[in-house]
């Protein structure tokens, strides 16, 4: 597995943030990892450029619309594996996002965490339930482009849109062969992309997040695991970090999408329901 040094900004809400993802990580005992039937047919022919083919995911999922969304990010750190889930719905057209996400039980075994809503929208993440002394019926923002992940790993689930638009910078894929996801016949890729150069090749809506982390990360390699269906649609992937804080930590980020064409509907809060205290690190 490529490593990634993930080095932290300075700076409140930034490194305040940080704790929804890796400070569970850190603390909780284990979570179950969703797994995803796999196996490729040994006699179907591969396509003609698997490169093309992931890297124009996003671009399909634009001209689609929208869909559901669910997302597993399971973390490993000194022998402590935990899973976040979160579900909820992407608007790939006009650039957002809602999720709710889900964080495991404590050691004990009990779940004493709420779950966090979280509202994607271009530059910035709204989390409500945040916790860490936040009032609960506040909201944090986050600029996602001082984030030294992007937020491809800092709200617990990557934000399926930027999951996408990762793969603007596919290399070296290899068409595994076809299997299933959710019932539909897919075509699997396995490769790795480069953040910075997807930063380069992303949507305007996503290229700050991306860039920041292109920066955050002192090595851009990222592995992934690519599921696309007949129409070009991407279904599942699943991308690879690994980053040190205090540790190393490696995660695995799965997005499923399904339902094409569901409604999604965000509303961003007021200004005065947006938290401006301080946030407890």
């Amino acid at each position: 597995m490529v490593v990634h040094q993930h080095r932290r900004r300075r700076g409140r809400a930034g490194g305040a943030v940080l704790a929804v993802g890796v400070a569970v990580a850190m603390a909780a005992i284990s979570g179950c990892g969703g797994g995803a039937a796999a196996g490729a047919s040994s006699d179907d022919r591969p396509p003609p450029d698997p490169v093309a083919a992931v890297r124009g995911a996003a671009d399909t999922l634009e001209r689609t619309g929208s869909a559901r969304a669910r997302t597993a990010m399971e973390m490993a750190t000194g022998g402590t594996r935990v899973t976040i889930r979160g579900e909820g719905g992407v608007d790939f057209k006009n650039r957002m996002g809602q999720l709710l996400v889900m964080l495991p039980a404590d050691a004990a075994g009990k779940d004493e965490h709420r779950p966090i809503t979280e509202l994607l929208v271009p530059g910035a993440l709204y989390m409500k339930n945040r916790g860490a002394g936040v009032p609960d019926d506040k909201w944090v923002r986050v600029d996602t482009t001082t984030l030294g992940d992007g937020n491809l790993v800092t709200g617990g689930a990557t934000d399926p849109l930027a999951a996408a638009e990762l793969l603007r910078g596919a290399q070296e894929v290899t068409y595994v062969g076809e299997t299933e996801v959710a019932g539909t016949k897919v075509r699997h890729y396995r490769g790795t992309t480069d953040i910075g150069r997807a930063a380069r090749s992303a949507s305007p809506d996503v290229r700050g997040a991306l860039e920041a982390a292109a920066k955050g990360f002192s090595k851009d390699t990222v592995p992934f695991d690519a599921y696309l269906d007949e129409e070009g649609r991407l279904r599942k992937v699943r991308h690879r970090f690994t980053y040190e804080n205090n540790g190393v930590i490696d995660v695995s980020s799965t997005t499923l999408l399904y339902e094409f064409g569901a409604p999604v509907t965000v509303v961003l809060p007021p200004s005065g329901d947006i938290y401006a205290g301080k946030i407890a690190e």
